[in-house]
């Protein structure tokens, strides 16, 4: 929300003078002065007028986890142990999950409490490639890469996927690039040959790579030149 409207809405303070407080350099937002109406008050933005806290706001907190097998990519689950089970922080219950991992499927996940940062992230105009690491059942031929390049139509949804990239490693083993996140996408890419993912591990997501120094089910927090690259 603007910073002008976020005074304006509070009882206390008419257009008129939000204006005057904005001008006078009376605001802060997370420390800084601020005089532009439109400078962003996010959820946990602290919001500070003539030292006066009206928000008080919480750190923003940002961390990369290696998923592990056998978890599901949710806030609870009744049956299974969830990825936040393994986040062991304070005021756990106001981290998200910004892009999910199928239950058996392993690697980078990324969990905050910074709603915009997230969507930055995963909204699907931004393009952001995301690198698995992909085992099959059988043989992968070179016409996977032109088909993967060309997009698969998917009748489900209705669409075809954007262009991706995939890099031969083994007969059964490949890197592929997708800037999309639809449902199995994965999975169902190769099932367009018949072809069965046995193991599927994310690698990367944009500029952030899966800290190998991580075990299965171990996590961290991102630097702040990490955070800054999204």
């Amino acid at each position: 929300m603007r910073v002008d409207r976020f005074l304006s809405n509070l009882p206390r303070f008419n257009r008129q003078q939000v204006r005057l407080l904005l001008v006078e350099k009376r605001v802060r937002i997370d420390g800084k002065i601020v005089s532009d109406p439109h400078a962003e008050v996010r959820e946990f933005s602290r919001v500070e007028v003539n030292d006066e806290v009206l928000q008080t706001g919480k750190p923003l907190r940002h961390f990369m986890l290696h998923k592990p097998a056998g978890c599901v990519s949710a806030t609870r689950d009744p049956q299974h142990p969830t990825v936040l089970d393994l986040i062991h922080e304070p005021d756990r219950d106001d981290l998200h999950i910004a892009g999910r991992l199928d239950f058996n499927t392993t690697g980078l996940m990324l969990i905050t409490n910074d709603g915009s940062w997230s969507r930055r992230l995963t909204q699907p105009q931004t393009k952001l490639p995301k690198v698995y690491y992909v085992e099959t059942e059988q043989v992968i031929g070179p016409e996977y890469a032109i088909t993967f390049m060309q997009g698969l139509y998917f009748a489900f949804e209705d669409l075809t996927t954007q262009p991706a990239g995939l890099e031969l490693l083994g007969p059964k083993s490949a890197r592929l690039s997708i800037v999309e996140g639809r449902y199995h996408q994965v999975k169902r890419m190769f099932g367009h040959f018949d072809n069965k993912v046995m193991r599927l591990h994310r690698e990367s997501m944009g500029p952030l790579v899966l800290d190998d120094r991580l075990k299965p089910g171990e996590y961290r927090p991102l630097s702040d030149e990490e955070i800054a690259l999204i």
